[in-house]
């Protein structure tokens, strides 16, 4: 198993953040979301459940392709593709090394994903974890499927900066809402890289 190597100092990233200072809560903050568990007011207790909503509300590409947000996005404007898969960015900004998120060319969730894609996942998987890995001062990928908000298939990969330990496990996601952005530049270069990791094992990488 290929194990990446520990870096010795921190990397630009960790460099630019300030420990032991709180970081300020961004104007719409997670603890502000719905599905937020707890209430901040004064001590922290669970909140209560809400009452089931039945039928739940369609998921955005529920209806099909042409209601679909990834269908819908040019190929361009992945980082990488091949004839069935692509590899997408996450918006204009990440405050992780990377974010990036994986997705079938056609219009599938993971229950009907065809069995030739479905085969073709696993190896895809580790060769996009392989190419995160690749970038500097990166620990660990983590890779998380939903499933919520989109009926089109998407794999989550998040980038846990190495020797932040305060990073690790399933807060990740929440802390990709709380740091500091990495500069555009920085991104856009990560970006570039992982692209190029994976065409070099098949496909084309999209310049950005």
């Amino acid at each position: 198993m290929a194990v990446p190597s520990t870096p010795q100092e921190p990397s630009a990233f960790v460099r630019r953040l300030p420990p032991g200072e709180r970081l300020p809560l961004p104007a719409d903050s997670v603890a502000d979301w719905e599905t937020f568990p707890f209430e901040c007011e004064g001590d922290l207790r669970v909140r209560p459940l809400q009452p089931p909503v039945l039928p739940e509300p369609a998921r955005s590409g529920e209806d099909g392709p042409e209601g679909c947000h990834t269908c819908r996005k040019p190929v361009t404007e992945a980082l990488w593709t091949d004839d069935h898969w692509r590899l997408d960015p996450v918006g204009t900004e990440s405050r992780l090394p990377a974010v990036v998120m994986l997705q079938p060319r056609g219009h599938h969730d993971l229950c009907d994903l065809p069995a030739e894609q479905a085969a073709e996942l696993g190896p895809l998987l580790q060769r996009v974890e392989r190419a995160v890995l690749g970038l500097d001062g990166v620990a660990r990928v983590h890779v998380n499927r939903w499933g919520d908000g989109a009926a089109h298939l998407h794999f989550w990969f998040l980038a846990r900066p190495a020797g932040l330990l305060q990073l690790r496990g399933t807060f990740l996601p929440v802390w990709e809402e709380l740091l500091p952005p990495v500069p555009d530049e920085e991104r856009l270069q990560a970006h570039r890289r992982i692209a190029a990791a994976l065409a070099a094992e098949g496909g084309t990488a999209h310049t950005l």
